[in-house]
Order: structure tokens, then sequence, then C-alpha cells
């Protein structure tokens, strides 16, 4: 006789939610493994006669909820292949919602010659949406709370009811706390539910989200319903919105503007969203950059909504590339390769850039060293990555004071070239001002860009002590301005900027 392993559910609350077919199967075995004794039926099979096993002694010998559960499916498979008549194992609820030794066991025992019989049970899942008065039809989702702390894969869309499961002790309630407010108010309304269908001990508090983590009273029947939002406002947190929003600017009854662009129309505008961001991470200013970076990211939508209009691609394909290229470029991370240092971590990103070239058909051993630069940097960059390119197979220079010596000459050759070659010769004197920049470690757009900042203080000031005058530029000269800007200079170096 082949071994078999017969799973049945408790139901979600008291001995009235037992099913007539589990029941049978409870009394006509001579023994039952229950996953835990902590359970409202358990009571009432000791009662009737039926001796019962648990596992709850695993729980504390554990270190994760994985452990537990691979261990009790194990002692359920040694013990059908033990022989002794068939194993029945008892579970909360239903055997197939939020049962983790059910799809561990659906998985091993097929492998193992045993035969698996699930047999169901009232849900938590049907005492919810009875007590709690929501149609699951209206969309419905259903999340773990034990995994909120190590997945990132759930995701809260207000539009539909949400159900938090397992939320067994306020730790687990803080995670779910912490999920929700990603995506909610803090104040949103939600709905705890404790053993819902025992007799006498189900208690449903509606508490303000904030509240989640300070109630008492959590355990293993215990479970969190987010009603679906009705106010429209609440999806503004939600990346769905966001892309609902641009697809209804494209659209014909959308923006005129917007249905206008092109991606070469609003180039220019990605350029420039990018440099205010730069502009807020300068001037430290976190609400700024908030906003800046939605800009830019409002750049990367509308250009991907234009392929969707074409059928090329849309931004859940610009997602879905990301993702594989920073799995595929982080074999240190994801993969079996190692990396020590930051060092490391970078040579193992180019050489995944190297071999992404190769699968794509292009010779690696054919393109010049200065490839890969993008056209359209700005000069100093551009000047400053073609260099390092370069250095990296020696054409260089050896020392410092040879750059300050191409330095001289530069500007010797500007001072004397022709005035058709001055552009030229000014180019080069730049060129050699970013060699200099690289020897010295020095960013030279950093460098430009922490000079203009300066500039810009110091001629506000200017304004600002002739505004305090009563004069304008018209009624001062450079001698008068030139003593302001030495104030501006005095005062930034005392303030230290």
């Amino acid at each position: 006789m082949r071994a078999s392993i017969t799973v049945v559910g408790l139901g979600s609350g008291d001995e009235n939610q037992l099913t007539l077919g589990v029941w049978k199967t409870l009394q006509s075995a001579g023994s039952v493994y229950v996953r835990t004794e902590h359970h409202p039926v358990i009571d009432y099979l000791k009662q009737n006669g039926v001796a019962v096993q648990s596992f709850d002694g695993i729980y504390e010998s554990r270190g994760s909820f994985a452990d537990v559960y691979d261990t009790i499916v194990g002692q359920l498979i040694e013990a059908a292949k033990a022989g002794g008549g068939p194993v029945v194992y008892a579970v909360p609820g239903h055997p197939m919602v939020a049962e983790s030794t059910t799809m561990l066991l659906r998985g091993r025992c097929p492998d193992e010659g045993i035969d698996l019989t699930v047999t169901g049970g009232e849900s938590f899942l049907d005492q919810a949406f009875t007590r709690f008065g929501f149609d699951p039809i209206e969309g419905f989702a259903l999340i773990d709370a034990t995994a909120l702390s190590t997945e990132g894969s759930a995701v809260l869309d207000p539009r539909m009811h949400t159900l938090i499961a397992q939320v067994y002790d306020t730790h687990t309630a803080s995670d779910a706390k912490l999920f929700l407010m990603d995506a909610l108010p803090d104040d949103y309304e939600v709905v705890v539910g404790h053993e819902l269908g025992v007799t006498g001990r189900e208690r449903i508090v509606t508490v303000p989200l904030y509240e989640l983590d300070r109630l008492e009273g959590y355990g293993n029947l215990s479970l969190v319903w987010i009603p679906r939002a009705k106010d429209d406002s609440v999806r503004m947190r939600s990346f769905e919105r966001l892309r609902e929003i641009v697809d209804i600017l494209r659209s014909p009854e959308g923006c005129p503007w917007d249905r206008e662009q092109t991606h070469a129309s609003i180039r220019k505008n990605l350029i420039e969203e990018t440099y205010e961001v730069l502009e807020t991470i300068d001037d430290d200013d976190p609400e700024a950059m908030c906003e800046e970076l939605g800009d830019l990211l409002l750049q990367i939508m509308l250009h991907s909504q234009m392929e969707v209009e074409t059928g090329t691609f849309n931004v859940f394909d610009v997602i879905e590339g990301l993702n594989e290229k920073l799995i595929r470029r982080h074999p240190h991370v994801f993969g079996d390769q190692g990396a020590s240092d930051s060092e490391e971590a970078l040579q193992n990103w180019n050489a995944m850039k190297a071999e992404e070239k190769r699968k794509a058909g292009i010779d690696v051993a054919q393109l010049s060293v200065l490839s890969g630069v993008p056209r359209d940097l700005p000069g100093l960059m551009k000047a400053y990555k073609l260099q390092k390119k370069a250095a990296q197979v020696g054409f260089d220079w050896e020392r410092t004071d040879e750059v300050y010596a191409k330095i001289e000459e530069e500007l010797r050759e500007l001072k004397e070239a022709p005035e058709e070659e001055r552009t030229g010769e000014l180019g080069d004197l730049l060129f050699a001002v970013v060699n200099l920049a690289r020897f010295l470690r020095i960013d030279p757009e950093e460098a430009i860009a922490a000079t203009n900042r300066k500039f810009v203080r110091r001629f506000e000031y200017i304004e600002q002590k002739l505004r305090e005058s009563g004069k304008s530029f018209e009624q001062t000269g450079l001698d008068e301005m030139e003593k302001f800007w030495q104030e501006a200079k005095k005062l930034s170096k005392n303030a230290g900027v």
C-alpha cells in the first residue's frame, strides 16, 4: 500500500466552521498531526477523542518560517514512509490558502512516491468577506504580512480591497504599517479582525493607519483589511496612476501641446531637467530634489508613451530591460562571482558590458578605445572621459608638470593665433586644462559648476548693494562694482564657501 498524506483544513474559527467531510476524516484517523495547537478547534478535537500531535515545538527551535515549514514537511514525509496507516495533517483555515506547508508537500510528495490528498475547509477569507462585508469581485488582493520585511514583491493597488494575513504580533503589524504608508495617507482607516468567526472571542477594530502597530491582541488569527479607496487622490502615489495620466495627456482628448510633441521637440527638456536635478543636489535641497526628479521622470514617461503609440515598446519594457541589466551586470550580487571592493565590482560591470556587445554581434576587438563616450555629452565632461579612455592604454602624460607646460604652450598659441584660428586654439587650451583636472583628480564639470555658483553669489551681492544705495548699473562704474565684488569675496571666504 502506497504511503499517503491527507491534508485537511480546520476552518478559520471554532468547530462550527468544520466541514462534515473534514470532521469524518479527523474522527476516523488514528492520530492527527496539527501544524499548531493554537487554534479554537483543537480543544474540541481532544474533547471528542481525537489525538493530536503538534509541531509547535519546531517554531521555537528554527530561525525562520522557511526552516519551520521545511522541517514540518520533512517529518510528515518520514511518518508517511514509516507506515502505520495514512497520515492526516490538519492546518488552520483552508489548506490551499496562505498555507506554505501544503505547497511544499505538493512539490515533494510526487518525488517521494507519496499520495497526497488535500481536503478543503473554510478559510479565513470566507470569514473576512462575511464579517468585513465586502465583495471580492470588486477587486481583491491577499498579502502575507510575514514576507513584507524580507520581500519587495508586494504592491498595493488602492483601487482593490486588500487583506493582509498572518499579522500575528505587533512586529508584523509594524511591517504592514510601513508597507501601507508607502502608498496610503497616515490617517487612512484600516480594519483589524481578531479571531473572526470564533463565538465570544471575535473582535473587529477600525483605526487610522498610523495606529496599526499600537493595538494589542494580535495573534495567529489576526488580519488587516484595507478597504478600497473611493477617493482617486489616494492613487496619486502609484506608478500606474502616473502612466495613466501621461496616456491621457497624449490621447486625442488630452492636452493639445502634449499631443504635438515628438522625441526631437522635447529632446532638450531631458537635458534641462537633468541639470535641474543636479542643481538640487548641489544645493542639498531634498524637497526641491523630489520635485525635480519627478520632472525628470515625466520626460522618461513621455518618451516611452510616444513609443507605445508606434507599437515599439512601453515603460514596462524599459523597466524590464533595466532590471535584467542590473542583475546581469552585478554577478557579484545576483550570481556566483565575487567583488571585495568597488574596483572589482566595476571590473565585473565592464566585463558584462563587453560580453553583451559580443552577444550582439559586435567585434569588441575592432571597436575604438574611445567608443562608448556619448556623442552629446557637455564638452568638459566628454573631454574628461575621452582622456581617461586614452590613458587606459598608455596615451597620457607622465607627470603633472608636463601638463602645466602644455597649458602654457596652448595659451601662447592662442595669444598668437589669427582670428580665424582662435576657436580651435581655445578648444586646445580647454582640453589641456581638462587634462590638468584629471591629474589633480578633480572633475572639471564639478569645478566649473562650483565657480559658476560662486560667480552668481558674488554678482548678486553687487546687485543687492546697488539696490540698497538706490543705484542702477548705468549709474555706477567698474571701480565701485569691483569694490562690492571684493566685499562679496571676503564674505564668502569667511563663510567658507
